[in-house]
């Protein structure tokens, strides 16, 4: 599936590159017989983040607000705002283009290319069927069928990939046939608790689980990187999963493996190889808010905002035919949730989770998609090794709420040649 991830948003570059909506190549070449002046490996680039204002009474979006109204921190040093724009029921209005990027002194860069603007949102469905419970299949189909028609609208383009045996992999399209005709191949492939209590152990907990945990950030890390290159459009991830925990269900794994060797957990505790595997596993949440944070930062770098979405809805106890203790799987619960909590918070989308209520849901996600205001600076802090950067927007306006995404990252320094 990261094969296909890659080549995801391919296709459908080729023919936005014409509209001026993926970056800029390289510069050309100069002429033979014409000196080439001396360039350096480094660039200045536009920072761009989405604005969601709305009246703190009505919540109703504003569609008013000026450029010199609001005021930009990054790190807590004022910015000055470049290009502002407004969406507004997916049309572009008042363009505010950008100017060329500041060259620092004694650096040559190649000159800036002016964009182009247009209407419509993209909408990337991350289905990671890798974390879905096969029982869960008819919810999350019923969960697309609900996008289909509450969220996805004529002019909406949107791609789709999944992480497993659905085999889900459509480049970015307007074509509303190709999401119903996916609805019907989402086939959940999660582990069930069982699958995990009795499943292969490592030093690092189970392995199965840690492999397709691995499977389902790299496909979403790869097609962050495809996004970056689209601009100029409010990228949205809906994101189709029931979360992760890399060590689930410990005690249950412990009984378990001292059932094995006909041992009691009290004296597999002291076998020096279960004791090397359970210090192992006290890394785990370390790893997993690793991992989550190399995705989030993926994803501002792209500008991409996760709406994380559990079609597990309303979660309660185990299933009868589960034999885990109550407390175990509510810790279960929580942490997966907070998990998908996690991707939404760090890059200004919300999490629908615990709640059955999709419809709603989706209708904010479609008005949040919809009407927005897009700002644009060239960052003061000239510190390369300053590689995440906070960002704070304000509004001069009373009685307004705003939201935009926190922070974003440089991207990764090149190695060395």
């Amino acid at each position: 599936m990261r094969n296909s991830a890659k080549f995801l948003l391919a296709g459908a570059f080729a023919s936005l590159a014409a509209a001026g909506l993926v970056a800029q190549g390289p510069a050309p070449q100069p002429a033979q017989g014409q000196q080439q002046q001396p360039t350096f490996r480094l660039s200045v680039d536009l920072v761009t983040t989405d604005l969601i204002v709305r009246d703190s009474r009505s919540d109703q979006f504003v569609s008013d607000l000026k450029a010199e109204e609001i005021e930009v921190l990054e790190d807590g040093v004022r910015q000055e705002v470049v290009s502002f724009t407004m969406v507004q029921g997916g049309r572009v209005f008042n363009v505010q283009e950008p100017p060329p990027a500041p060259a620092p002194e004694g650096i040559i860069l190649p000159a800036v290319r002016p964009t182009n603007t247009a209407s419509g949102r993209v909408f990337l469905i991350f289905i990671d069927d890798l974390h879905l419970d096969f029982r869960q299949t008819p919810r999350t189909r019923d969960l697309m069928t609900r996008m289909l028609r509450n969220l996805i609208h004529e002019g909406d383009m949107f791609g789709m990939v999944s992480t497993g045996t659905s085999s889900i992999s459509e480049q970015l399209t307007y074509d509303r046939q190709v999401l119903e005709s996916a609805i019907k191949r989402v086939t959940g492939g999660g582990l069930r608790p069982d699958d995990i209590i009795k499943g292969m152990q490592s030093s690092q907990g189970p392995t199965e689980l840690r492999y397709r945990a691995h499977v389902a950030f790299s496909t979403a890390y790869d097609l962050m990187k495809n996004l970056e290159q689209l601009r100029n459009r409010r990228k949205a991830v809906i994101y189709i999963s029931s979360g992760y925990d890399f060590n689930p269900f410990e005690t249950s794994r412990l009984k378990y493996q001292a059932e094995m060797v006909g041992a009691s957990p009290d004296e597999l505790e002291n076998d020096p190889f279960i004791r090397t595997q359970q210090q192992g596993t006290q890394f785990a949440e370390a790893d997993l808010i690793r991992e989550l944070a190399e995705l989030t930062r993926a994803a501002n770098r792209a500008n991409a905002t996760f709406y994380t979405i559990d079609p597990r809805g309303l979660v309660a106890g185990p299933e009868i035919d589960e034999t885990l203790e109550t407390a175990e799987w509510q810790t279960y619960v929580r942490e997966t949730q907070d998990s998908l909590r996690v991707l939404a918070e760090e890059t200004g989308g919300i999490a629908v989770v615990n709640q059955n209520d999709f419809d709603k849901a989706l209708k904010r996600i479609d008005a949040e998609t919809s009407d927005y205001y897009v700002l644009g600076y060239y960052s003061s802090n000239p510190d390369p090794l300053k590689r995440t950067r906070r960002i704070e927007v304000r509004t001069k306006r009373q009685g307004v709420n705003v939201w935009s995404r926190t922070s974003y990252s440089l991207r990764p320094l090149p190695p060395p040649q």
